[in-house]
């Protein structure tokens, strides 16, 4: 032992009731005293005494630029400076499990509190008591809707849909439209022109109304009934720069299939369709007022254009209708049926008679639409038949 003594540069030795003292350099007495000591990180440490017996520590200390972590810590309490706070509180290696775990904690505890503090829950903020009222949380904004994204047509569609008392029509209608003109990013509004009043259904007198209540968000609309479906992916639905375009077009409807029939889907500029002065009001019951209507796009200038490259033919829509559930107003009344075919070059938008009873927003199947309840007034004198009696 005093040969290994002999090798090493520094040893202390401990003494009882002293602490540690400088024993001793090779090559010096310990009466010439202690030598100068090195700075930190030299090459080796000396041996250490204790007590009745000894035990020897030899170790490589590297200098500080090749420290690591582990190894600052330590000689960092070797200098009598002791560890950082924030280091101990992790252990010697980190893994990544633990950091994600205290930084979820810490995100979850300040939601937390942001909660309490916009709840009037926690405590409250200093200079204010405790009963005072508190600044609502800001509203988060709202997401952008799909149809208001810039990719959408520019131009935004009023769906025009008579309606009465066909509720098992319409609960299939409104969510399947929906559906397929935002496939197509069509920008749309569906309006469903309830008739509420106690006359003859007046189909053309619900689609001058549903023109005149559809706002000016709106610059194109669809004359559509309630139990036409289309099925095809490629019917095109946009803006008619050129003209009124029949969706529902004599070679594909299901039914009807003369060549000036103009009903089931029929699109119109809302400039072309005042130029036309809309419908006639003196159709009550069932059908001739898209007959009328073609006449007046005639007499207007206007020219039907209808779709082309449409190879499904009469399986290109759905028809809901079941007619033997379902009967159809086709009584004509009085001199109805001499007036059925003449041209009212008088009637239309500037003297339909109507009142909205009520207009609700609601959603079908997650789809929205507006429902007007309309109230239809009729002159008697001039059309009789807009009642059975």
């Amino acid at each position: 032992m005093a040969g290994d003594a002999a090798r090493r540069p520094r040893a202390f030795r401990r003494s009882p009731g002293r602490g540690w003292r400088w024993d001793g350099t090779e090559g010096m007495s310990p009466a010439a005293g202690p030598a100068p000591s090195r700075p930190f990180g030299g090459r080796e440490r000396g041996r250490v005494s204790g007590g009745a017996g000894e035990r020897r520590c030899r170790q490589r200390v590297p200098g500080p630029g090749a420290m690591g972590p582990a190894r600052r810590r330590d000689a960092l309490r070797l200098r009598g400076g002791g560890s950082p706070p924030l280091l101990r509180l992790f252990p010697g290696r980190l893994s990544a499990f633990p950091l994600f775990l205290l930084a979820l904690l810490l995100g979850f505890a300040s939601l937390l509190w942001l909660q309490l503090s916009c709840s009037g829950e926690g405590p409250a903020p200093a200079g204010q008591h405790r009963g005072a009222p508190r600044q609502p949380c800001p509203a988060p904004a709202p997401p952008l809707p799909p149809h208001e994204e810039p990719s959408w047509a520019p131009h935004r569609l009023a769906l025009l849909v008579p309606f009465r008392e066909r509720f098992e029509e319409l609960l299939a209608f409104v969510p399947y439209m929906h559906r397929f003109l935002s496939k197509k990013k069509i920008r749309h509004r569906i309006f469903i022109l309830n008739q509420v009043d106690h006359f003859r259904f007046n189909r053309a007198s619900l689609i001058n109304v549903g023109f005149l209540e559809s706002g000016n968000d709106t610059d194109y609309i669809a004359m559509h009934d309630v139990d036409l479906l289309p099925l095809n992916e490629h019917l095109d639905y946009s803006f008619p720069e050129a003209g009124p375009f029949h969706v529902a077009s004599p070679e594909l409807h299901p039914l009807y299939h003369y060549k000036t029939y103009v009903g089931g889907i029929l699109l119109l500029t809302k400039q072309h369709y005042e130029l036309c002065n809309g419908m006639s009001n003196r159709f009550w019951g069932w059908g001739r007022e898209d007959d009328e209507f073609y006449r007046r796009i005639k007499g207007a200038g206007l020219q039907v254009r209808r779709p082309s490259g449409i190879t499904t033919g009469y399986e290109t829509f759905q028809h809901l209708h079941d007619p033997a559930w379902r009967k159809r107003d086709q009584k004509r009344i009085a001199a109805q049926k001499q007036e059925q075919f003449k041209v009212d070059r008088e009637g239309g938008l500037n003297n339909v008679r109507y009142r909205i009873e009520s207009r609700t927003d609601l959603s079908v199947a997650g789809a929205p639409c507006t429902v007007l309840n309309v109230l239809l007034d009729c002159d008697m004198n001039e059309t009789p038949w807009c009642t059975f009696g």
